[in-house]
């Protein structure tokens, strides 16, 4: 019934999908936004990876640089800048928790039963030789310099106007 070619690549997907399934449920289940924030740079960081098994490394260094990186300290310099007073959140019923619980693995259920029965298409086999960075960085460098420098202002003074306002509260 399960036919599973255990290779390095359905290791990793197996280490990056837990990664990230882990780091999701790790968020949404814990009180301190320092830690909430660190469990989604885990999960940014596992989104990586997979990204890498696609054979899409722009998208992975992006994903590292940006949002595991950028991201994630902005966050925290946000927490950091801002009055956080913690609060004890109350405990949810466990009522609430196993029907959650039920409800996702129900949904696990579905998912891998819809999952087996569909007859996915061979893919095509992958060229090595293509490098989808270069192609990526020649149009963003020829094609698209205007937008590019655009949105590095745009994102210059989204970021000086949000440490003017977050001066502005302490003061």
């Amino acid at each position: 019934m399960f036919n599973f070619d255990f290779s390095g690549e359905f290791v990793a997907f197996f280490v990056f999908a837990v990664m990230i399934i882990s780091g999701a449920v790790l968020m949404v289940s814990f009180t301190k936004v320092v830690h909430m924030v660190v469990s989604l740079a885990a999960v940014f960081i596992g989104v990586a990876g997979m990204f890498i098994l696609l054979n899409a490394e722009f998208l992975a260094f992006v994903q590292v640089l940006i949002y595991a990186g950028a991201v994630s300290i902005l966050m925290i310099f946000g927490i950091m800048m801002t009055k956080h007073r913690d609060t004890e959140a109350e405990r949810p019923r466990t009522l609430q928790e196993t029907l959650t619980a039920i409800g996702a693995l129900a949904l696990f259920g579905i998912l891998f039963y819809a999952i087996r029965q569909s007859d996915f298409p061979e893919p095509p086999p992958a060229d090595g030789s293509v490098d989808n960075t270069l192609a990526i960085g020649q149009q963003l460098f020829s094609s698209y310099v205007v937008p590019f420098e655009l949105v590095s202002v745009l994102l210059t003074v989204a970021f000086i106007g949000a440490i003017v306002l977050a001066k502005k509260e302490a003061d």
